[in-house]
């Protein structure tokens, strides 16, 4: 039990780099030493010190550290990055006995780093709250074993099922508790997609205005560039990726990626955005990129606003989703929040 008591103390310190850590995964590491925590840390942001050297640097008698525990969510990375190896501190500091929530499916590290502490001496433990730890990371965790981005899709629907009215003018379906959470949202992924109709009739900022935190990348779909200049997302206020079948030069923060018109369109998405390491996207419509992601299995779980009250009639039909499993549903004012898992 003291196991799991302090490996969910080092989840606890990785969610606190939700904002900041991606690319890299949110990871929490915590020394004990005689059932105290003497140190712990996490990793902050992309490209500063990792969760073991965060909490080592905590520990004020660092003659404790081979006598102690260390409890880490993720291997200890083997290799050099943006910093030294991880799993190579803990030895310099002569670690002994070593707790992992999950191993590392980079292909850099991949089981290295816990082979590293073997080497070294070191008692090592895997698995303690695993699925917990997936869960945590299910962002990179997908991105390394699918290579494509988590694919996270979203939209409101009226209570008789419409996305949009007929002639795509533009309707508030959801109320403002929900508006506000997506803008949470935004700041938790890396990305946010639209196709080229919601982008045309809505003309979104796809920021994070309702919200205190990072604005993702933008995506775009015009396969023939026929989107007009003058739309917020052409703006430069954010960087911003066009996928087309024509060529164009980039411009300042708009980036345009062509596509080959023979194949099919979403897998080469996926690709570019994989090697762009872009770990999560939040899909925002409109209904034709979100019936033509859900049936290529392209999608991992999709947040769904039903409005309570208001109805349309006719209009544009939401996406159907024979495609998932309901998870829960929630009040949000107004509004249900549905929470579908890909089967």
């Amino acid at each position: 039990m003291s196991d799991e008591r302090y490996m969910r103390r080092a989840l606890e310190q990785a969610r606190l780099g939700a904002d900041h850590a991606s690319p890299n995964p949110m990871v929490g590491c915590v020394v004990v030493h005689k059932g105290q925590i003497i140190g712990e840390g996490w990793h902050r942001k992309y490209g500063g010190p990792h969760a073991e050297v965060n909490a080592i640097a905590a520990v004020a008698d660092k003659s404790l550290l081979p006598k102690s525990r260390i409890y880490v969510t993720l291997e200890p990375c083997s290799h050099y990055g943006k910093t030294p190896p991880c799993a190579d501190l803990l030895i310099s500091h002569g670690v002994k006995d070593v707790v992992i929530c999950n191993t590392d499916p980079n292909p850099l590290v991949a089981g290295r780093g816990i082979r590293k502490l073997f080497e070294a001496g070191a008692m090592v433990k895997v698995g303690m709250l695993e699925d917990e730890g997936l869960e945590l990371n299910k962002r990179f965790f997908t991105f390394h074993s699918q290579k494509r981005p988590f694919i996270l899709l979203k939209w409101a629907e009226t209570a008789d099922g419409f996305i949009a009215a007929a002639n795509y003018q533009q309707e508030q379906i959801s109320g403002k508790l929900a508006q506000r959470l997506v803008h949470k949202w935004r700041s938790e992924e890396q990305a946010i997609m639209v196709g080229s109709r919601t982008a045309l009739y809505d003309n979104p900022r796809l920021n994070t205005r309702l919200w205190h935190g990072q604005p993702p990348l933008r995506l775009v779909i015009d396969k023939q560039l026929l989107l007009p200049p003058h739309l917020h997302l052409f703006d430069g206020s954010q960087p911003t990726v066009v996928y087309t079948y024509k060529q164009q030069e980039n411009r300042e923060n708009v980036y345009f990626a062509q596509l080959d018109e023979q194949q099919p369109i979403l897998p080469q998405i996926m690709q570019d955005l994989y090697q762009r390491n872009v770990l999560s996207v939040l899909v925002e419509g409109g209904t034709f990129l979100l019936e033509s992601l859900l049936q290529a299995n392209l999608w991992d779980e999709a947040m769904v606003f039903k409005s309570l009250h208001k109805t349309l009639a006719a209009g544009i039909k939401a996406p159907s989703m024979v495609y998932g499993q309901l998870k829960s549903i929630q009040t949000l004012g107004p509004d249900q929040l549905l929470h579908f898992l890909r089967q």
